[in-house]
């Protein structure tokens, strides 16, 4: 089938299929309406099974954020000092000649002095790291190692079972439990969630293990709200009451696993009382849950684990995942499609990414890597280390790490550099546009092409323009394109156009006219990926025991890790702090959507009722949380949401928007997790304090 790069017809009413571009498992097929070249409305596209024709709230609005008039619509150059929100509009030419100028002088001392930043504001194969890598690799900048959201739990798939592969997300409706384990369903997965309605109208029984009481827990038959950080050891009293009751698989523990005697062991150390005490949790509850789970198993019914991202926030998260992922296995519930478990199956897919990036564009150069939670002591390190020299530049796309990158009062400064030449590719002038020497406005979802792949299902999606750039807006590939050719790049690949790119993602993997015609088109994979072994870890079986591990100096069993910060009563910080997202944000998008800043009204604190009646606090004060990381102010609200100990952050809030020009991560950890080296935001202790007074 032929197909036109051209942009799409400014007059007549037609209707275009696209694709979310979010950081979501749900990676929904979009339509979206359009009327003489203005697009009227998105909706879910009806005929894509994974998305019903249904979109969550946030992506409902994609036209009121298209069409914000608060858009950067023309590249804009800073006037006044740094983060004082000051610019003027200047051309394209300029904006580019003068960018282009000043990266090459710097990149004829040292490319490494320039940093690319960025992460899933896009999860986009050609618009996320498709042209924009091409153009660093050929720079020979630094690297990043992004790894501020799924690093963890990737690295602990990878040594367990092999990688992202998991049960495939709509036979969840056919199972007879659900453990839903650190996800807040409802507002994170909503379609996962039509599945688990499914399977609870059938009788099933659902179980939401999660710290705070959410929206998910609230419609679960039961609710275990154990201690941030404690999943491991939950995990493992589960295992000791599986092996003491022998509610196990041992045929399938025999053909498929590796190292269970030693990880039988190990379990059996944690007692369901031991386990307790670090969870927070009462030893009934514990027993209880290996019963529902043990039994159901022994029983031959589908049992599975639905794991999300909201247990790898804390120092021991790889060993959490490790841990959980282990259950299925010693159980056999991998036997069955309703059976196992999913965290993501991000590796289903298999996209041409060195294609797409060209990493050979290095050469013999083997540039440093910039871990991008520790963004902040990066930009404070001065002069040039061991490490390689002083971060000069920075291009920053996809991505707002004022906002969301851990420790941000650090975070902050470095930005505020002034001698550090900053580049925002943005629709909108967020809290770390505002420090740019440079925003690029960039196109929306709505007006570029692009191919995305899934996590949380198997298909593959297109992503076709819907409208003209709204303004000068330009794609993050034009952009990058256009640096290239300023910076005298002639390799052809840096002339090849989006549509080319989209077909590179897979070439002859995928039925591209099926692509084309329907929007989407399903991975292959097996209904039951793992229910006869064929794991692909080196050993071909479920690792309990990692060798790779072992050989890096880690333990090579699963188990508990404690957090970096444990607070207890007396000490000066004695509350946990988790910042979970606001329901109706996603990150730091969709934060200046009016519609949606007006459902979540206003930066909030949750509180139990019994800590803040010792502190004196009640619904609608405002409080200090603070460490020695720093101070945050918002409003307080006490309900069952926070459990006695831990207080839940609601985020990402754009700083701007706090009461003191700061949110949530002014407090949260940059510390790296036990491995995959991403951030611990859920390792934080804090004190709060009532504080109405203006600081």
């Amino acid at each position: 089938m032929r197909v036109s790069s051209l942009p799409p017809p400014a007059h007549g009413s037609f209707e275009v299929t696209g694709a979310c571009p979010h950081d979501c498992p749900d990676t929904c097929s979009l339509v979206t309406s359009v009327q003489d070249g203005i697009a009227i409305k998105v909706h879910g596209n009806a005929a894509h099974p994974h998305t019903g024709g249904v979109l969550c709230t946030k992506v409902s609005r994609y036209n009121e954020r298209t069409y914000h008039p608060e858009r950067v619509l023309k590249p804009q150059k800073r006037s006044g000092p740094k983060g004082s929100g000051l610019f003027e509009e200047v051309t394209w030419d300029e904006a580019l000649s003068d960018i282009a100028s000043r990266l090459g002088k710097i990149a004829a001392r040292n490319a490494e002095a320039i940093l690319p930043y960025s992460y899933s504001g896009t999860l986009g194969l050609v618009q996320g790291e498709g042209m924009a890598a091409r153009f660093f690799h050929q720079l020979g900048a630094s690297l990043l190692d992004r790894t501020i959201c799924v690093s963890a739990g990737s690295a602990a798939l990878e040594t367990t079972v092999g990688g992202q592969i998991g049960m495939k997300v709509e036979f969840f409706a056919e199972s007879d439990l659900i453990l839903i384990w650190g996800s807040n369903s409802i507002a994170s997965n909503l379609h996962f969630w039509r599945h688990v309605q499914t399977a609870k109208r059938n009788g099933a029984k659902i179980i939401c293990i999660d710290p705070r009481k959410t929206e998910t827990a609230e419609k679960c038959h039961q609710h275990i709200a154990l201690r941030p950080g404690a999943d491991a050891a939950l995990a493992l009293a589960l295992m000791h009451e599986l092996i003491r009751n022998d509610w196990l698989d041992h045929d399938y523990i025999a053909q498929h696993s590796l190292g269970w005697e030693a990880l039988r062991a190990r379990a059996l150390e944690w007692t369901p009382a031991r386990a307790a005490e670090i969870c927070g949790i009462s030893v009934a509850e514990i027993e209880s849950l290996a019963r529902d789970y043990g039994e159901a198993c022994k029983a031959g019914k589908n049992v599975a684990i639905r794991l999300n991202y909201g247990m790898q926030r804390v120092h021991g998260a790889g060993n959490a995942v490790r841990a959980v992922t282990c259950l299925p296995a010693i159980t056999g519930a991998w036997r069955k499609r309703a059976g196992g478990m999913l965290l993501s199956n991000w590796e289903v897919h298999a996209p041409k990414k060195a294609l797409l990036q060209r990493p050979d564009l290095l050469g013999a150069r083997r540039p440093r890597t910039i871990n991008m939670a520790t963004i902040g002591d990066a930009l404070l390190e001065s002069g040039s280390t061991a490490f390689g020299p002083q971060i000069e530049a920075l291009v920053v796309y996809n991505s707002n790490p004022v906002a969301v990158a851990p420790n941000s009062g650090k975070v902050v400064q470095g930005f505020a550099r002034e001698d550090l030449f900053t580049v925002v590719l943005e629709h909108f002038r967020t809290d770390t546009a505002d420090y740019a020497d440079y925003i690029l406005p960039a196109t929306t979802q709505l007006e570029h092409w692009d191919i995305h792949i899934a996590y949380g299902h198997t298909d593959v999606l297109l992503n076709r323009p819907a409208i003209a750039p709204v303004g000068l807006a330009r794609s993050n590939t034009d952009i990058f394109r256009a640096l290239s050719q300023r910076m005298g790049y002639t390799d052809p690949c840096f002339a090849e156009d989006d549509l080319t790119m989209v077909h590179q993602a897979f070439g002859d993997a995928i039925n591209f006219d099926e692509l084309l015609e329907k929007g989407f088109v399903t991975a292959p994979l097996p209904d039951a990926p793992f229910a006869f072994g064929a794991f692909p870890t080196p050993s071909g079986k479920c690792e309990f025991f990692s060798q790779r591990l072992a050989d890096e100096g880690q333990d090579g069993l699963p188990d508990h890790v404690p957090n970096y910060e444990l607070p207890r009563p007396g000490d000066t910080y004695p509350l946990a702090m988790i910042s979970p997202p606001a329901r109706n944000f996603l990150n730091s998008s969709f934060v200046n959507v009016k519609s949606l800043r007006d459902i979540e009204g206003e930066p909030l604190l949750e509180m139990h009722a019994d800590d803040a009646a010792a502190r004196g606090i009640a619904t609608g004060d405002t409080v200090r949380i603070f460490n020695d990381r720093g101070s945050y102010r918002c409003t307080v609200r006490i309900n069952q949401r926070a459990r006695p100990g831990v207080v839940n952050g609601l985020g990402v809030w754009w700083r701007k928007l706090g009461l003191d020009g700061s949110n949530v991560n002014q407090l949260t950890n940059d510390q790296l997790t036990d491995m995959g080296r991403a951030p611990t935001f859920y390792d934080c202790a804090v004190q709060v304090e009532r504080s109405n007074a203006i600081y």
